[in-house]
């Protein structure tokens, strides 16, 4: 008998049905009830992580603490679990090939013919249970990226297959998420699409253990009764996942559901306690209720996609809901901003620039970073919204007019901004940025240190350039504060101004560390800002 029990989430239908949080959700019930649980996400596209995509391809890429670059819904693992992922919680098929290639050079099968059958499920299974294998986890969910019978995934639904008749009876199970449509012609839910999905998951040798359909409308008995007759479930393994108001209302639906006694039952393990959601709830009902609104602006380029900035969104939920503040978001796309465009950030309590890449949409960032320091508005800056804070300074400020990056402009001759040292030999692009955990000092008594209430930190990266220290100098004598340091390097890693109600840059992606129960000091701290400025405005 395995140690460890596994859970498959498959997705049929459609995509973007949120296997991800129904994943999280499963998993934080499972947790609430003190089983040490852990999900992760095998994604079918070759890249070998999303590093190299575009936002607009993928939604955000999220990096983990051991500076992996994964997939967003590893964000929603930690902010609903509140526990780290790591590189092994996010497999691409680009890394599955890539570790069996590099075997067959090595010449570990020599001899053989290499085939996806065996070798490239051998490997993923035995990336599937790499989490499972130190005993420090109880349940092990693995999401499958994609849809039953997309091309690319059928190496994972067969690898899924294999696994469930290595691990034997009740030490596995398969979750379907399903779609039941409505069609509003005849007035009624159709269940043929999810009849055909879980066909096709059959036709590759599984039988999904429990049904989670995404619908409109409430189920009724007669419907669950048809799915499970002709899916070849239970009844009570019929689950029905409501549209909700927000993804953080989905545990307790699934929890009325049934859904985490349903999969303790057939794991076999106790089913003799309640979910511990206290918390949980008191996060939730502040959210649900606020007292007061606040708007900031999202100032970025990528602002048509949401899920490109997804950690900085839930961010500002975790924030509102302890400041009992609901923030609205205005979302400002930095390529339309210029100095006659006032009127897009004049009613906001708060300006927040993104990070990113490339040249687009620099100079609108740079007005809004000068709107918010000359009108004493609360700014935010993240990662390259750090550095155009530095170029706005420098430009406005020192006067140095033609103060850039050496990102949007490798010939100028006043470089703020400059690619970092260890960057500068470089070639390959995927997962060669600074990435993941690194310390930083803050300087006592300035802002940051006030926010965080001490003064060493660690904190996420990611990002090829940096605050160019051959400038340092004269940027604080004009006023611009270096209130946090890498030991290490001496890389700038916050920037700040005293004359300010609240002005603060950080080259790291504090986003990445935000959670339900944790939410990040700084969203706190700006929101509260934030408050304070929408008082003084309304007054």
């Amino acid at each position: 008998m395995a140690d460890t029990k596994y859970i498959f989430v498959t997705g049929g239908v459609s995509s973007s049905l949120g296997k991800g949080i129904i994943a999280a959700s499963l998993a934080k019930l499972l947790q609430a009830r003190g089983y040490k649980t852990t999900i992760q996400k095998l994604d079918p596209y070759i890249n070998v992580d999303p590093g190299t995509l575009n936002p607009y391809e993928h939604g955000e890429c999220f990096v983990t603490e051991d500076g992996a670059e994964t997939d967003l819904d590893l964000g929603h693992y930690e902010r609903f679990l509140n526990v780290n992922t790591s590189q092994a919680n996010n497999v691409t098929t680009g890394r599955i090939y890539q570790s069996v290639i590099e075997k067959e050079r090595r010449g570990e099968f020599l001899g053989k013919t290499v085939q996806v059958v065996p070798h490239i499920t051998n490997e993923i299974k035995r990336r599937i249970q790499l989490l499972g294998k130190n005993g420090d986890y109880d349940i092990v969910i693995t999401e499958i990226g994609g849809t039953v019978g997309d091309i690319e995934s059928l190496p994972y639904i067969e690898s899924v297959r294999q696994l469930k008749w290595e691990l034997g009876e009740h030490n596995s199970l398969v979750i379907h998420l399903t779609l039941i449509p409505y069609l509003s012609a005849a007035k009624e839910l159709k269940t043929k699409p999810t009849q055909h999905s879980v066909k096709t998951l059959m036709e590759s040798g599984i039988s999904a253990d429990i049904l989670v359909c995404r619908t409109e409308h409430e189920i009724g008995d007669d419907l669950r009764e048809k799915l499970a007759l002709f899916c070849n479930v239970k009844k009570e393994a019929v689950i029905q996942s409501i549209d909700a108001s927000t993804i953080y209302d989905v545990p307790n639906l699934m929890l009325e559901e049934g859904l985490d006694t349903i999969t303790l039952e057939k794991l076999a393990l106790t089913n003799n306690t309640t979910p511990n959601l206290t918390n949980w709830n008191k996060f939730v009902n502040r959210h649900k209720n606020p007292k007061s609104e606040v708007t900031i602006g999202l100032i970025g380029k990528y602002v048509e996609l949401q899920d490109s900035y997804k950690s900085i969104l839930e961010s500002f939920i975790h924030a509102g809901a302890e400041n009992e503040v609901k923030v609205n978001i205005k979302s400002i796309h930095s390529e339309f901003i210029d100095i006659d465009s006032k009127k897009k950030v004049e009613d906001l309590d708060g300006i927040l620039v993104a990070p990113g890449f490339g040249e687009r949409g620099i100079e609108g960032k740079i007005e809004a970073v000068k709107y918010a320091r000359e009108n004493k508005l609360p700014f935010f800056g993240i990662c390259l919204g750090m550095q155009m804070a530095v170029i706005e300074y420098a430009r406005n400020i020192l006067k140095i007019e033609d103060a850039n990056s050496t990102e949007m402009d490798e010939q100028t001759k006043n470089p703020v901004i400059d690619i970092m040292e260890s960057q500068k030999n470089i070639t390959q692009m995927g997962g060669t940025m600074r990435l993941g955990a690194w310390d930083c000092e803050l300087v006592e008594g300035s802002l940051i240190h006030q926010v965080y209430g001490k003064t060493k930190i660690s904190e996420r990266h990611r990002h090829r350039y940096e605050y160019n220290n051959k400038f340092k100098e004269r940027l604080e004598e004009a006023g611009l504060v270096n209130s946090g340091i890498n030991p290490q390097t001496g890389l700038v890693e916050v920037v700040e101004l005293p004359n300010h109600p609240w002005f603060i840059g950080v080259q790291y992606h504090p986003e990445y560390k935000s959670t339900v129960k944790s939410p990040h000091p700084l969203f706190i701290s700006f929101v509260k800002a934030a408050k304070e400025y929408a008082k003084k405005r309304k007054k």
